[in-house]
């Protein structure tokens, strides 16, 4: 079923609900993914399963943020955030004057992120599937590739890592930038869902999470990364 959102609580507080859970959810998750694939990668070969089991979250995640940009709620939806190149400089020219235009949702520059953010985890995790630690431990998909061919998809793997964390380090600059110069409290919407009903008229808000489908999407997404790990040949390092 899908999970009800209190509009008149909303309003009560000035405040309109524009992101659904699962989109709060996975944020946070992704955050938690990354981090958690950072850290064990530090710790060693003997973290390797964990470090596997990290890259099958940020999998399964940017998948399900791919499709529920195309099934989900408003702003959730590809289609209502994606702006074109026009757009984009018009809001950046907005921003450099010190009067940022107004969006529900994801700004145009802030989508750009989203997309770049999105596209580069996922290569970034299935690279990680056809790797190695040149010591003992391989990718789940290791088998299907030769050595010399899972040793380049392995540098690939980490000298995208560097790129991926200057993009986190220039979103996060972003998020406190529109906090201390606009007043905005970014990482609050993302974490109750809701932003000021000065910018989020009664036609933008969300009244449902639908939950039920987003649940859906994930188990999907689950059974088919386990299919193709389960049916993929015998990962068993080159000596």
């Amino acid at each position: 079923m899908s999970s009800p959102i209190d509009t008149k609580s909303d309003l009560a507080e000035g405040h309109r609900t524009v992101w659904d859970l699962p989109v709060r959810i996975f944020h946070w998750l992704l955050v938690a993914a990354f981090v958690g694939a950072f850290v064990t990668d530090k710790m060693g070969v003997a973290y390797f399963g964990w470090h596997v089991f990290c890259g099958y979250a940020v999998i399964v995640l940017v998948a399900f943020r791919i499709v529920w940009g195309i099934v989900g709620t408003r702003h959730a939806l590809f289609r209502n955030f994606v702006r074109g190149p026009g757009e984009t400089l018009r809001y950046a020219a907005s921003l450099l004057r010190g009067r940022p235009l107004p969006y529900p949702g994801h700004n145009p520059l802030g989508a750009l992120m989203v997309v770049v953010l999105l596209v580069a985890l996922g290569v970034q995790a299935i690279l990680g599937l056809f790797g190695n630690d040149e010591i003992v431990n391989v990718g789940p998909l290791y088998g299907y590739v030769s050595d010399a061919v899972s040793l380049r998809l392995t540098s690939l793997h980490r000298h995208l890592f560097y790129w991926i964390a200057a993009a986190i380090g220039l979103h996060v600059a972003a998020v406190l930038a529109h906090r201390v110069f606009h007043g905005e409290r970014l990482v609050k919407a993302m974490i109750s869902g809701r932003k000021p009903s000065h910018i989020v008229g009664a036609h933008d808000a969300i009244h449902a999470s639908r939950v039920w489908l987003a649940s859906l999407v994930v188990l999907l997404l689950v059974g088919a990364l386990a299919w193709v790990v389960k049916t993929a040949p015998a990962a068993i390092a080159s000596n």
